[in-house]
């Protein structure tokens, strides 16, 4: 009766604690998406801004190439913050 009693303890325990635990890797998996976001519309607007300056001086071409750097690297920070974000829904 005791040995019964404790696994109906245990087995109550852990349905309780498992939905916790998944919520628990969904937060931390939506926190690593919205950092690479974060991330990737900073790189976008330096881009943007050395752009800028490049147009105001009178360098359109160069211009032109601090733009695609930034989407560039916008790009990168987007795919880390995605395999980041599924990394942490696999813990």
């Amino acid at each position: 009766m005791h040995k019964i009693m404790i696994a109906a303890i245990a087995v109550t325990g852990m349905c309780y604690a498992m939905p916790q635990m998944t919520q628990a890797d969904d937060t931390k998996a939506k926190m690593e998406s919205m950092k690479g976001e974060a991330k990737a519309k900073g790189q976008e607007a330096k881009g943007e801004t050395k752009a800028l300056i490049e147009d105001v001086q009178g360098n359109k071409m160069s211009g032109t190439m601090e733009r695609a750097k930034g989407k560039t690297k916008a790009a990168g920070e987007r795919i880390k913050g995605k395999a980041k974000e599924l990394k942490a829904k696999t813990e």
